[in-house]
């Protein structure tokens, strides 16, 4: 533990209680249940985002139960848009484990939690302490940087050896009492006031024991991830249209890429394309830019090409196929570029390209 001074509880709390968050969606009607989706799509993702998410996903979804029994595409319909889709694949199977192995219930004890898929050490920390009032201990991104600047942890907290030091603060410095209104507190500091850029130290309640403000290095903590050059790979995806109200789509595997959402058939190159066409048949009729889209590790940079199918029957040859309704009447998972690829072709539909 860091030699200074621990952040002080009761200076927290008395911020939250005037300037905290109060009015967050997940914050009323608190359950465990609410409290995990909430937390699980707070993952890389902004409050400002996440909220109108949250609230169609508990209109449909309002327990454990509804989600369990639901079907996995009505589920990742909900998260279309979201990104990071094995935490939507994550919610169903934890939802079906909680019913199946315990009577509906979330557990109450740390370990039990942690072994439920996509919960990890901090997600069941803040199920703990936001939902049932015991004792439980987050390190978010929010918290990470907060602590990082007031004990001036001058290396990046993705590494193991900081990542292990942050854990062991964050356990020493939460409280035993009022732990959910703690938890939350922290987690509004990092996000309200101690932000990535511009922090608003004179407002913040940490200010005088804050070392990265006594040292002048707000601009520098935390310390970033390091940079890599992301590669690029190119794709073309195939809108395979048979009029202008239904385009082909396939169901990727279940897991890696965008795993089990459902997409447009994809060729590397023009070579495969032909392949394709002498395949399915069809008329190749136009291409539009081509589109980038950045996961975590690579760029990939898609080119939609535009055919008019020839025999409509021809395409559905094998499970994981279907023809799609551009008006998305029906409920399925589509990765964001997707979803973005068909309302342009929906939006076409009185262009010549589609008659």
């Amino acid at each position: 533990m860091n030699s200074q001074e621990p952040i002080e509880s009761g200076a927290v709390l008395d911020w939250y209680h005037r300037h905290g968050r109060h009015d967050l969606p997940w914050q009323q009607d608190t359950t465990p249940y609410r409290v995990w989706v909430s937390e699980i799509m707070l993952q890389q993702t902004q409050v400002s985002t996440v909220i109108d998410y949250y609230q169609r996903f508990m209109d449909r979804f309002p327990d454990v139960q509804s989600l369990a029994s639901a079907p996995l595409d009505e589920v990742l319909h909900l998260w279309t848009g979201l990104g990071y889709y094995a935490r939507a694949r994550n919610l169903h199977k934890t939802a079906q484990a909680v019913c199946e192995q315990h009577d509906g219930q979330f557990p109450s004890d740390i370990e039990a939690l942690i072994a439920l898929p996509g919960i990890g050490r901090s997600t069941a920390g803040a199920i703990l302490a936001l939902a049932m009032g015991k004792r439980g201990v987050i390190l978010d991104g929010n918290v990470k940087r907060v602590l990082c600047r007031y004990y001036a942890i001058n290396s990046w907290s993705g590494e193991s050896r900081t990542l292990a030091q942050l854990w062991q603060i964050a356990e020493d410095i939460t409280p035993h009492n009022q732990v959910a209104a703690y938890t939350q507190a922290m987690m509004d500091l990092g996000a309200t006031l101690c932000t990535r850029s511009k922090p608003d130290c004179p407002r913040c309640p940490l200010q005088t024991g804050c070392q990265a403000r006594l040292l002048d290095m707000t601009a520098v903590l935390p310390v970033s991830k390091p940079k890599k050059t992301l590669p690029q790979k190119q794709t073309l995806m195939i809108l395979y249209y048979q009029d202008a109200t239904s385009v082909m789509l396939q169901q990727r595997q279940a897991t890696g890429l965008w795993g089990g959402l459902w997409s447009l058939p994809e060729c590397e190159d023009d070579a495969a394309l032909v392949d394709w066409l002498q395949r399915y048949g069809g008329e190749r009729v136009g291409q539009w830019p081509v589109l980038r889209h950045t996961f975590s590790h690579f760029h990939l940079d898609i080119t939609p090409v535009l055919v008019r199918a020839g025999d409509p029957d021809r395409c559905l040859d094998s499970a994981g196929t279907l023809w799609y309704p551009l008006d998305h009447s029906v409920k399925l998972g589509l990765a964001a570029p997707v979803k973005k690829l068909l309302d342009r072709l929906a939006s076409y539909q009185n262009e010549y390209l589609l008659t």
